[in-house]
């Protein structure tokens, strides 16, 4: 692999990882401001629970790509055991080409599902905050997932 590819793939994991670092954290002060005014001052904070929902659905999602982008997927690898290299190379191009394939397929799906969402301006139930950009990102994220699939596909190794 060139030195200016292996250079940009580890600075978009470290920009990644500290993104998804900063949300979890951002999750876990919400949940520790919100227990402490629920239970010290009887006022909880107003629309955490919607609040944290929003940001796991942004980091699962944004993890995806990620771990697309890693090969860390859980797998089964007791087939490749009994496969020569050749074998092996081929068996990780079909299933790259069928994770490729579903993640398309779900894209599309989440894409038509955001589409409907978003002409009901569907929202949160306290703080009114429209569903519709959180779909579309849940979308985005699983085409972009199919993209690395797909690339992973036809790249030489």
């Amino acid at each position: 692999m060139p030195l200016a590819e292996e250079a940009w793939k580890r600075r978009a994991d470290a920009f990644l990882g500290v993104a998804a670092s900063v949300i979890l954290l951002a999750m876990m002060l919400l949940t520790v401001v919100d227990v402490v005014a629920r239970y010290v001052f009887s006022r909880p904070v107003r629309g955490a629970f919607e609040i944290t929902e929003l940001m796991l659905v942004v980091l699962i999602f944004a993890g995806l790509p990620l771990v697309s982008f890693s090969d860390e997927h859980a797998v089964m690898d007791f087939i490749d055991r009994v496969l020569g290299p050749r074998g092996r190379r081929a068996l990780e191009r079909a299933v790259q080409a069928t994770s490729a394939a579903f993640m398309f397929l779900m894209a599309w799906l989440t894409w038509l599902k955001a589409d409907r969402i978003w002409a009901y301006r569907d929202a949160t139930d306290v703080l009114r905050v429209v569903y519709g950009p959180f779909v579309y990102f849940m979308a985005a994220t699983l085409a972009l997932a199919g993209v690395i699939h797909l690339h992973k596909v036809v790249e030489r190794r």
